[in-house]
Order: C-alpha cells, then structure tokens, then sequence
C-alpha cells in the first residue's frame, strides 16, 4: 500500500504561517508612511495608527521568524524564545483582527461570521498560533 509521508509538525505549522504572516506584512507595507490623514480616515489617532501598522509588520515577521527558529532548534532557550515570540505574534494578530471587526460596527456575529470571513479567517490563524504556539512533535 501507498502511503504518504508525513510533515513534522514545525513544517506542517510554517504552511500555515506563510500565507498568514504575507497578508499581514502587506496590509502593514501598504500602510505606510504612518500618517495622520491615513489614520484620520479609519477615525483612529496616529499613535494608534502606528500601533497597527508596527504590529501588523512586526507580527507577520515575528510568526515567521518564530517558525524559523522553531525548526532549528527543539529545546533550550531560543526553542522557548520562539515560541514565546509564535504565541505574542498570535496575540497581536488577534488584536488587531478584532480592532478591524469592531470598526466595522457589525450588527450582529452572525454578520461578521457569513460576510466577514477573512477577518475572522486571520482572527483564527493568530489565535491559533496565540494557543498553540510552536508545535514541537
């Protein structure tokens, strides 16, 4: 019988955080310069403006790197590192998803599940690397 080779666990995961961390890289690039007449449009200050697009830049890189790290080394202090820097990436992720869902003043949850889905698409994703962090088997 055929069978199909698996992924280790930290590749199978770094799929994942491809895709994840290019959306927020370039939602973060495409922000930029950090100005107040962009922040101006969204009704935020441009110090929280600037939160955003440094999380946005900082957690994409962060997911990445975090995944990186996480394939060479197994144990000890960078393992650790990485994985605190995977779960604060997810965090960050999930913190700006909902800033983006609540400007958006939905009507109900219902709403923002059925018409709002790649919000909460990378609502999910981050959560998903806030709760797992970096898989290890």
């Amino acid at each position: 019988m055929f069978t199909i080779p698996k992924l280790s666990a930290p590749l199978a995961t770094f799929l994942l955080r491809l895709p994840l961390a290019a959306l927020f890289l370039q939602q973060g690039f495409d922000k930029l310069p950090i100005d107040a007449e962009t922040a101006s449009v969204y009704e935020l200050s441009v110090l929280v403006w600037f939160f955003v697009v440094v999380g946005e830049v900082g957690s994409g890189l962060g997911l990445l790197a975090g995944g990186i790290i996480g394939i060479f080394f197994k144990k000890g202090i960078f393992a650790e590192a990485a994985d605190l820097l995977t779960r604060f990436s997810g965090i960050t992720m999930t913190c700006i998803m909902t800033g983006v869902i609540w400007l958006n003043e939905p009507e109900s949850l219902i709403e923002v599940m059925l018409y709002d889905y790649i919000h909460v698409s990378l609502y999910v994703g981050g959560l998903y690397f806030a709760l797992r962090g970096n898989a290890r088997y």
